[in-house]
């Protein structure tokens, strides 16, 4: 036999939570209550197998063309003879085992639930206590303060093994990992000492509104605060797995009505008329435990999507394991799921290096493989993930690269706000119009100038983080509560149980650990939605009957965004497009692409990391603990934070960023702005073009452009602290936007712009303040349009950018119509332009821009709205509108022309005026096929936001949902 490494019990449950190696004494348990497991205990084991061959490279690829492979894949009935197990490995596998006398389970139709297939690589073996002691070279064991559990199995309160298992050759030659449907963490101990001290009052901004200020909605309506696209529109969204395990949809013994009916009573209270539709997938049988998970689960998907079916997933075994339960959602051909959402994870803490990690992670990759999206909680414990021993914490089975993890935030409305202290400050600032502050609030989300007719409207976005912290009179301690047992804040922080996932590190996002060390890996969460603190769900109670006020957690989040999921999905088959699936990367384009798709939540920390011991009183379940705060966690920033991850969703903004993406992943080759990968220095142009160059700088400084044709170097000013950002740009791009938050914000300027004209082939890197610039996000960026070069210290960058659009059409299509969103925040009369260019210079028919008889080309080459005009008018001063054009053709260079009065400003500068002989740059970039306009002669005041424009090609495709 050859022994599995990091194969311990303790490998199976007890990373970072303990240093001892004596199981027993690991449990609390006695020598005396550990003991030989007695005849007749089971265990039940997966064997996982080898794949046939590693799916690495094909989940590196970008979704586009992850889609088209899997389509292919499937469609010649090879995915899982390629990525299960060789078939007659299996086969050969189980009957050596079979033939050995154990019991393979899982692999009939009466199975109870277990799955056992060549596809799932998986064998499920249930063994007595001999055959355990058998196959792993190690006997099983036992332990219980039960005196009678050395003769009665079901007296047994745990069940393990000394040292490592073991295997015998020709299984260690196909068995790839494995798992233990058993098991429970150990007893935490101290791994990090210390202590800090507690401020009185609410450990986080945001959490504190009085009982009174508290609000609880239903969770559509939640749904609305976050923009969802199909809000308004009756259509059929598909099929949602909920993992439940052991419950599915049991009721008390006591319930006089059926799952059917209560759940259509909850409906019914959340004024949906029509009945609900659901499954549930239990073999093993289901019991009425822990239900208010699955009831706030069933709330929310049902509430969102009334038309979706959804699926209870009760897992395998006596009980239903969150293993068993996934496995079981993941491998339901039956059913045809689009997303699974997860509030559950094992208590087993596996170390990285272990057998048990490596198969729980590879549910994930199958999940994948199915093109389902799956959305697991980052949980409810703060940074301590509710474990004593000091560090900061995350349950890294649910931690999959491949999974999308759900963080939690407190949603303020004014009226909450109001009775919140915390938020004073803040309070008294939005009142005041103060622009820092209203800077903040727009990013995470506000979109109605704060005031007294606003009661209800939201004001605030913050970390999900309830704590409160009562001194007592004497400063010696004092009483936490919630207390940093109970789950009343977002876990957050950084798996460094695997490396960071491709698409954090292609964002320029280095997840590091506050743990000693200061460890990279995976960071958690990815997005985040409304958990609790001062606003709730309304959601039934755990028996389904009746109206629980104060639903909430991550566990209603990780639904919410499986939700919003499926509405897109429902968006991507109507325009032609395959459901979303594994979509990480998509996310996170999304965010540096088209930043107005989330909310940026800036406020607050996760902070809840302690040891037992101390001066702080916490009272749990009827117990009283003293506990010592360590105060290790995380804080929300601007951009990704380990506290809310890339923010919470905005919808509609998401749905057009993610269509977009899509269509040009899947449909088209375009050249990218500039050949490279985050993180370069220097990156090469793939061809001839004229590029905007826009300094974002906090102070004045000098600027070197360093090309293959020559270096050129400018002062570039600071720009203003209140200058749009992309993100502000395409919020204000929504109709419902105040216009006085837009006019607001007028005047504040952005360093100069220039143009720079670069050959095929042609290097480009940047100088900053004579430090050498890199490009962190380019790989991410470079295909949509734009690339950053940021400095070494972070705070000034330079972005280079394309000034035309490229009509990316929905399914590469011709003769589109294309839809242009336009908001004014200058004062004078403006009318727009679109007409299509032959190359990314600007040229018409070989006439360059500035040259005689360029403005003739380009009107000759206008397009036309759906009224006929080719000028488009500016709404007026803060004011919003949109049309559309037609006869956009795939691949056609869209450029812009604005006229203001007796001056015409152009997308290429050479065609402008100058002034100290260059030309004078109108234009500046805001993201994905959004540009701002200065409209003064000479350059004006540089807010480049006198004319918003933004080109969506792909929202008006199917039944124009987007629109």
């Amino acid at each position: 036999m050859s022994e599995i490494a990091h194969s311990s019990f303790l490998d199976f449950t007890g990373y970072q939570l303990t240093n001892v190696t004596d199981v027993p004494t690991a449990y609390g348990y006695t020598p005396s209550q550990a003991f030989a497991a007695p005849a007749g205990s089971t265990i039940n084991v997966a064997l996982v197998l080898n794949r046939a061959s590693d799916p690495s490279s094909l989940l590196s690829l970008d979704w586009g063309d992850r889609q088209k492979t899997l389509a292919s894949l499937n469609a010649s009935n090879s995915l899982w003879t390629t990525y299960g197990t060789d078939p007659t490995v299996y086969n050969d596998t189980k009957q050596s085992l079979t033939n050995a006398g154990y019991t393979v389970i899982g692999d009939s139709a009466a199975s109870d639930g277990y799955i056992s297939s060549a596809a799932s690589r998986t064998i499920w073996l249930s063994l007595s206590a001999a055959q355990f002691g058998t196959l792993f070279g190690t006997p099983l064991m036992a332990a219980s303060t039960d005196s009678h559990a050395q003769t009665d199995p079901s007296k047994v309160q745990l069940l393990y093994w000394n040292g490592n298992l073991s295997l015998s050759d020709q299984l260690n030659s196909v068995v790839s990992s494995l798992w233990v449907d058993e098991g429970t963490s150990p007893i935490a101990e101290t791994l990090l000492g210390g202590s800090t001290a507690l401020n009185p009052g609410s450990q986080s901004v945001g959490n504190g509104a009085t009982t009174s200020g508290q609000v609880s909605l239903f969770p559509q309506d939640v749904a609305a605060l976050y923009n969802f696209p199909l809000a308004n529109i009756s259509t059929q969204t598909g099929t949602v797995g909920l993992v439940e395990p052991g419950i599915g949809s049991a009721l008390p013994s006591s319930s006089t009505q059926t799952f059917q009916q209560l759940l259509d009573a909850y409906r019914n209270s959340a004024g949906i008329t029509t009945s609900g539709s659901y499954y549930t997938v239990a073999n093993a049988g289901q019991t009425h435990a822990q239900e208010g998970e699955r009831s706030l689960d069933v709330g929310v998907v049902t509430a969102i999507n009334p038309s979706s079916t959804f699926g209870l997933y009760a897992g395998a075994g006596p009980n239903g394991t969150v293993f068993t339960a996934y496995q079981g959602a993941i491998w339901d051909t039956g059913h045809d799921l689009s997303t699974i959402s997860s509030s559950w994870n094992d208590d087993n803490m596996p170390s990285p290096d272990s057998p048990f990690l490596k198969a729980y992670r590879e549910l994930f990759v199958d999940a994948a493989l199915r093109n389902v999206t799956v959305f697991t909680d980052a949980f409810d414990g703060g940074s301590s993930n509710e474990n004593g021993t000091g560090l900061a914490s995350l349950a890294a089975t649910n931690m999959s690269p491949f999974n999308v993890t759900v963080g939690g935030t407190s949603i303020s409305t004014n009226s909450a706000a109001a009775t919140d202290v915390s938020l004073n400050e803040i309070v008294a600032a939005a009142a005041a119009h103060d622009l820092g502050t209203l800077k903040v609030l727009i990013a995470g989300g506000l979109t109605t100038l704060p005031g007294s007719d606003s009661l209800s409207a939201k004001l605030v976005e913050a970390v999900w983080n309830q704590y409160y912290y009562t001194p007592n009179s004497d400063g010696n301690g004092g009483t936490l509560w919630p207390t940093y047992l109970e789950n009343f804040a977002t876990s957050g922080g950084v798996d460094t149980t695997q490396g960071i996932p491709h698409y954090q590190l292609d964002s320029g996002i280095f997840p590091t650990s506050v743990n000693p060390g200061a460890e990279l890996g995976r960071g958690v969460p990815d997005v985040s939605a409304l958990a609790g603190g001062n606003m709730y769900y309304i959601t039934p109670f755990g028996d389904m009957a009746g109206l629980d006020q104060y639903g909430g957690g991550t566990s209603a989040a990780t639904p919410l965004w499986a939700s919003l999921t499926t509405q897109i999905d429902a968006i991507f088959a109507d325009q032609g497009l395959p459901q979303l699936g594994y979509m990480n990367d998509l996310l996170y384009t999304a965010a540096i692409v088209a930043p107005g798709s989330f909310n940026d939540v800036m406020l607050g920390n996760n902070i809840s990391t302690f040891t037992y011991g101390g001066n702080v009183e916490a009272s749990y379940d009827g117990t009283l603990y003293n506990i010592t705060p360590t105060g290790h966690g995380y804080y929300a920033t601007p951009g990704y934070d380990l506290t809310t991850g890339l923010g919470s969703p905005n919808g509609v903004l998401l749905a057009r960023a993610l269509s977009s993406i899509a269509h040009t992943q899947m449909w088209f080759d375009t050249p990218e702005v500039l050949s490279g990968h985050s993180g370069d220095s220097t990156l090469t142009s793939t061809l001839s073009q004229s590029l905007l160059v826009q300094p974002i700088m906090s102070a004045d400084s000098t600027i070197s452009l360093n090309t293959s044709g020559g270096t050129t170097a400018f002062n570039a000013s600071g720009s203003s602290a209140y200058a749009w950002t992309s993100q502000f740009a395409q919020q204000a791009l929504q109709s419902d936007f105040t216009p006085s938050l837009v006019t607001m914000f007028d005047g504040q300027s952005q360093s100069a712009p220039t143009q720079i004209s670069l050959g095929a082939n042609w290097s480009l890197s940047v100088g900053i303040g004579g430090g050498q610039s890199t490009a962190p996000q380019a790989s991410l960026s470079s295909p949509y349009g734009f690339v950053d070069y940021v400095g070494a210290s972070g705070r000034d960058a330079v972005e280079v950018a394309r000034p035309v659009a490229v009509a990316e059409t929905a399914g590469g299509a011709d003769n589109q119509d294309a839809v242009v969103r336009i908001r004014q925040s200058g004062v004078n009369d403006v009318g727009l332009t679109l007409y299509k260019v032959d190359d990314y210079s600007g040229t018409i028919n070989g006439v360059a821009p500035g040259a005689q008889g360029y403005a003739a080309a380009a009107d000759s080459r206008a397009y036309h709205t759906v009224t006929g005009a080719t000028m488009i008018d500016g709404p007026g001063f803060g004011d919003y509108a949109q049309t559309q054009i037609t006869g956009v053709n795939a691949g056609d260079l869209v450029a812009m022309k604005l006229s203001v009065g007796d001056n015409t400003y152009w997308a290429f500068s050479q065609a402008n005026e100058t002034v100290n002989d260059q030309n004078v740059t109108h234009l500046w970039n805001y993201g994905l096929n959004t540009w701002g306009w200065e409209d003064l002669y000479g350059g004006g005041d540089h807010d480049y936001n006198d004319l918003v424009v933004q080109l969506d090609f792909t929202s008006a495709s199917g039944h124009g949902w987007l629109v």
